[in-house]
């Protein structure tokens, strides 16, 4: 069991049943009365964010989430479908669990599926994506002395920042957790 002064920045508790995340957590004395942590937590079942305090009796078990290789299939609509490797079961997630991540889901990409009680509820993506360039502006001449950058659209339907020698039809490495272009390949 934890209690309050266990709660960082990244660990996963169960709180009401469901898996939070701890985002941030910060210890508070109060004058008469007696400590508090506040907390930041987000629910990685319906991804919510909450404020929530806890005072000092307060005790939460941590998550152990279980992690497995699955293959995206296909999107429809506000549905991501995707098919664990082990056991070849299919099943979907909401858009909005995923999150920004949709941006760098391409059909037949492998990724991390986030059980809880054998349930799936999230994906983590690799941390190097190559994706190819689907359409980029002209480059622009003028002032680069500091590196000149334009905006490109990838295969995904995803904007990026990339330096001015990217050009349509390039593939390109991105850092999925940094959002940020890494290489030409």
């Amino acid at each position: 069991m934890l209690n309050i002064n266990d709660l960082k920045a990244g660990i996963t508790i169960e709180y009401k049943d469901e898996p939070y995340q701890v985002l941030s957590s910060h210890h508070v004395k109060l004058g008469r009365g007696g400590a508090i942590q506040q907390t930041k937590l987000k629910n990685l079942v319906t991804g919510n964010v909450i404020k929530q305090n806890f005072k000092g009796n307060d005790k939460f078990s941590k998550v152990e989430l279980q992690s497995r290789q699955a293959q995206f299939l296909y999107r429809e609509w506000d549905r991501f479908h995707f098919m664990d490797q082990e056991n070849y079961d299919q099943f979907s997630l909401d858009k909005g669990k995923l999150d920004t991540k949709i941006d760098f889901l391409k059909e037949g990409s492998e990724v991390l599926v986030i059980n809880f009680n054998d349930h799936p509820i999230n994906i983590k993506l690799t941390p190097k994506i190559v994706l190819e360039v689907k359409k980029a502006p002209p480059n622009i001449r003028g002032n680069t002395t500091q590196g000149g950058t334009k905006q490109v659209i990838l295969e995904t339907d995803a904007k990026i920042t990339v330096p001015l020698f990217i050009k349509a039809g390039d593939k390109i490495r991105i850092n999925t957790e940094t959002r940020k272009y890494v290489e030409r390949v």
